[in-house]
Order: C-alpha cells, then sequence, then structure tokens
C-alpha cells in the first residue's frame, strides 16, 4: 500500500488494544495505519442493558457508517459485536487467530464459599448484562441474584472492587489482552462447555469496503482461514435463530482430532433455563442448520428416560429433562460399601497429590476422616467428583474434563513429574489414570469401597438408558436384553467399552457429567 491506512476503532483500552494489535500487524507487513477513534451506541448509552437497546449492532453500526463514507480504510471489531450479516458494500476482509473464548468468574474474596459449585457464595449479587451468561449461570446456581453491569472491563471491574457486586462474569480474551493483575479476587475460569461463549468470541474482525480489492489482497497474511471457518458455524447459527446480541445463545465450534464439535446453548430469556447441545461432524457442511434443527420446537423428545443412578431433585440433569415432560427412572443396580475404616496416617505423610476418578472415592476418602498434609493438592475426574470435593470443603488443583481418561492422564502427568500420588478408589479399578503417568511419579493405590450387584434387577421400557459404570452394565444386562427402540447412553469411555463387549451401539457424551448427559438426551 503506497499510503497510510486508516483504522476505525472504540475508544475502550480493549478496543484500542485491538486496533494497535491490527496496527501493528500491518506494520509488520509493512503497511503503515493510524487511528481513528469513534463513539458509538454502545459506548454512549451506558444505563440500559444490551436487550433495551434498540436495533442490533451497538458497538459497530458507526465504525462502518464512516467505512461506508470512506472517512476510514478498516474497522476493527470485536468479531461477537458485529451482525450476522454484513451492510452492503462491506466485507470482512480478515479474521484473526483466537484468544481463549473462557469465560471468568471474578469472586471479591471474603464472598468465596467453596462449597458452593462456581464458589461464590449462596444468593450473590452477580453482574452481568449478558442474557447468555445470565440463563447458564442460573441453571447451574438458580440461588444467584443476577444484576446489570455495563461499561469497559476496567470499569467493570472496579465496580466489582467498590463492592457493587459480590461476582462479575467477564470474557477471558479482554482480560488477557489487557494483561490485567486480577489477584486481589478469587478467579474461577470457565472452560467453554462449562459456559459457552458467544458466537466468534475471542477473535477479532477486520472490516473493509468490498470494492477495495488490493486491500483486501494486502490483509491476507494476516487472516486465519481455519478460524474463520469455526466462526462461520457459529454466527451462521446466531443467523438461523434469527438474534442479535441479547438472544440468551451460546455457540462455540472447535476442530478436535479431525472433528468439528460444536457446542451450544439456548435459553428464550435471560430468566429460562437453557438447552444444550453437542455435535460432532467431519464436515462444516449444513452443521449449522444440524444444529438449528435439534432446536426445532416441534420435535419429539424421548418419553422417558432411565439412568443408573439415583438423581437428587435440584440436579441439573432433572431439571434439563422435565423442561421438555421426560420422566426420569433413575435407579441404581449397584451398591457401594467402604472396604477399611481406619486410614495409616503413615500413608499420607509424604504425598503431594490426591486423585479421584469418582465421587464415591472423594464420599469414602473423607469418611475416614484423613489428616492431610498442609500442602496437598488435589486432582480430579469430571464435574461430579469437583463437586463432591467442595462440599468435602476443598478446592481443586486439576480437574480432567471430557470422556477420555488417555487426554486427562496426559495433561495430568505434566503436574506430577517426580511426585507422589494418591488414587483412593474401588477395589479392582481400572487404574486408568495411574497406567499412563509417568516412570517418575510414585503411584499409590488406596482402595476403599468395593461395589456390590443389586439382586433380581427388573429391566426398564425406557426409551433412553444412561449407563454410569461398567459395574451397572454387568449387572443390568446379567438377566435383561436390550430392546430395538431402546437407545443407550454411556459416562465415560470404560463404560462404553463395556457396552461394545456386549455388542450394544451407544452414545458417549463430550462429559461424563450432568451437562453432558443432558446434552447426549437433547441431541437424541
Amino acid at each position: 500500500m503506497d499510503r497510510a491506512l486508516i483504522i476505525g476503532t472504540r475508544g475502550s483500552e480493549l478496543a484500542l488494544w485491538q486496533a494497535n494489535f491490527i496496527k501493528d500487524s500491518l506494520a509488520a507487513i509493512n503497511i503503515t495505519a493510524e487511528l481513528k477513534i469513534i463513539k458509538t451506541q454502545g459506548d454512549r448509552i451506558l444505563n440500559l442493558s444490551f436487550d433495551k437497546l434498540e436495533g442490533k449492532g451497538f458497538f459497530t453500526k458507526e465504525l462502518e457508517e464512516e467505512l461506508l463514507a470512506g472517512t476510514i480504510d478498516i474497522a476493527v471489531h470485536s468479531h461477537k459485536d458485529l451482525p450476522t450479516e454484513n451492510p452492503p458494500g462491506l466485507i470482512i476482509a480478515a479474521v484473526s487467530e483466537r484468544e481463549d473464548p473462557a469465560e471468568l468468574l471474578l469472586i471479591l474474596k471474603d464472598c468465596v464459599d467453596v462449597h458452593q459449585k462456581l464458589s461464590v457464595k449462596f444468593g450473590a449479587i452477580v453482574g452481568t448484562s449478558s442474557n447468555r451468561r445470565k440463563a447458564q449461570l442460573l441453571a447451574y446456581r438458580p440461588d444467584l441474584e443476577i444484576e446489570d453491569l455495563r461499561g469497559n472491563v476496567p470499569t467493570r471491574i472496579n465496580k466489582l472492587r467498590d463492592e457493587n457486586y459480590d461476582a462479575i462474569m467477564l470474557a477471558k480474551a479482554g482480560v488477557t489482552r489487557l494483561g490485567l493483575d486480577l489477584s486481589e479476587f478469587h478467579v474461577e475460569e470457565l472452560t467453554p462447555n462449562e459456559i459457552v461463549p458467544a458466537p466468534a468470541q475471542g477473535a477479532l474482525a477486520i472490516q473493509i469496503r468490498e470494492s477495495d480489492q488490493e486491500l483486501f489482497e494486502a490483509l491476507q497474511p494476516l487472516n486465519h482461514p481455519d478460524v474463520a471457518e469455526e466462526l462461520a458455524v457459529e454466527r451462521e447459527v446466531l443467523k438461523l435463530f434469527g438474534g442479535g446480541c441479547h438472544l440468551p445463545l451460546g455457540c462455540y465450534c472447535r476442530r478436535e482430532d479431525g472433528l468439528f464439535q460444536v457446542f451450544t446453548s439456548k435459553a428464550d430469556t435471560g430468566e429460562d433455563f437453557p438447552d444444550r447441545l453437542f455435535l460432532e461432524a467431519k464436515s462444516v457442511e449444513d452443521l449449522a442448520k444440524k444444529v438449528v434443527k435439534r432446536f426445532d420446537k416441534d420435535r419429539k423428545f424421548p418419553q422417558r428416560v432411565f439412568i443408573s443412578r439415583d438423581i437428587s431433585g435440584q440436579s441439573y440433569f432433572r431439571k434439563a429433562l422435565e423442561k421438555h415432560h421426560i420422566e426420569i427412572e433413575a435407579r441404581s443396580l449397584i451398591r457401594t460399601v467402604p472396604i477399611i475404616t481406619k486410614l495409616d496416617s503413615y500413608i499420607l505423610k509424604h504425598i503431594n497429590w490426591i486423585f479421584f476418578s469418582s465421587k464415591n472415592a472423594v464420599e469414602y476418602f473423607f469418611h475416614l476422616a484423613p489428616q492431610l498434609p498442609k500442602n496437598v493438592k488435589f486432582g480430579v475426574m469430571g464435574s461430579g467428583s469437583e463437586e463432591m470435593l467442595r462440599r468435602k470443603g476443598h478446592f481443586t488443583d486439576f480437574v480432567g474434563l471430557g470422556i477420555d481418561s488417555a487426554d486427562i492422564a496426559c495433561d495430568f502427568a505434566k503436574l506430577t513429574n517426580g511426585a507422589t500420588v494418591l488414587f483412593p478408589g474401588a477395589e479392582n479399578s481400572l487404574r486408568s489414570i495411574q497406567q499412563l503417568l509417568p516412570a517418575d511419579t510414585k503411584v499409590i493405590d488406596l482402595p476403599v469401597y468395593e461395589t456390590v450387584w443389586e439382586e433380581d434387577i427388573e429391566s426398564t421400557t425406557a426409551d433412553v438408558m444412561i449407563f454410569t459404570s461398567p459395574s451397572n452394565v454387568d449387572a443390568y444386562f446379567v438377566d435383561n436384553l436390550l430392546d430395538p427402540y431402546q437407545k443407550v447412553i454411556a459416562i465415560g469411555k470404560s463404560t462404553g467399552k463395556k457396552l461394545e463387549a456386549m455388542g450394544v451401539n451407544y452414545i458417549l457424551p463430550f462429559s461424563p457429567d450432568e451437562v453432558g448427559l443432558a446434552e447426549a438426551v437433547f441431541g437424541i
């Protein structure tokens, strides 16, 4: 380019960081640019929540108008702020690399309660103006009081600092880009499969005039086609739902092991319990349509779901199914019984980590009233084990999410080189984590309970059957068969392998917890 380009941007610290990032990226390919700050509707009206503002593009419309008028050459946007349709004459020329799209829950330290999910005290006031965040937060924690929170990132953090809220929720991307010190708060990081982010969260969009072909070509070194492909799925989902910023919709697409994975959360309002869906596909072709089709209001749901464990009245899974009038038949096919009544204190003296693979392991271990070393760390497999550990008054230092124990073991192994790890668990457990740890990790197995099959197990006529462990599979199929119409869901790969050995086809949820189960049932 033989001229200095003008980059249009909003004036917030984050927007200026983003615009300067693009300016520096252009300089790296020998293109000179300068910034022009433009105020948008979203910047001017700070006393209303987003769903009260008129129209769409609260943070983008004025930039687009100046682009069309020719007073700027480039508009830099947070991609999630853009309406799904470009105004005639404008295009997205390039998409940045994607920053981590996770969410952060910032909590005042005197409002932390380890016993509660998400670590914030019962009945806490949480600040966010996003209906998407509100619906998903209330699904986990209906006791929370959600209040509007507007302003740029530092302003929001100052409002928390001034104790206007007990906690606030922010996108991790903005905090990371600004390099903010959050050490005065307790920070809970919520992964995209825990709180599904906004479509295109974490990415930047470089918008130009469609007629500016020379600039389009010059910007291609800044473009990331793989990110653009994933964002296109998310934005197409948003478009097909006919929504804007205020729609309680989360959608996140990523490529993992050659497959496209899409996580979707949708509610009608911020107060409604959201539906959750997880889909995998080899191609992005029609992927957004497949996602949206599962949310059709006229679709048929299973009438009854069997699950091989007890489900509490307030559980996430129960609320997700009862929303669609699905009956739940919950009964465990096994019993667990303790096998030791006293713990040898010598075992605990030199351990660095304690790793729990199940809620039962947590329950039976702490029933022994262990005297723990001062600096011991805790690892768990799955959010169910994490929740049980919270009830015992402990935070986790490592949470293995997903259904592949090999991946979890690989991540855990990065933390345990040379360490001594105690594994309380079931007698004759599969040792799926232990056997994959490096040789310099000292493993101590501690059987604390055993499983016993119930007698005379009755069959079920439920449309969907969920098996929560290999033992439950064994117990059911001793005297019962599967009917052709029954769909089967397995929690975890070890349960799935047991079903495979019996010739049973099954569905594997993304995560072996209540959210993963709700997603799997919704996806049938």
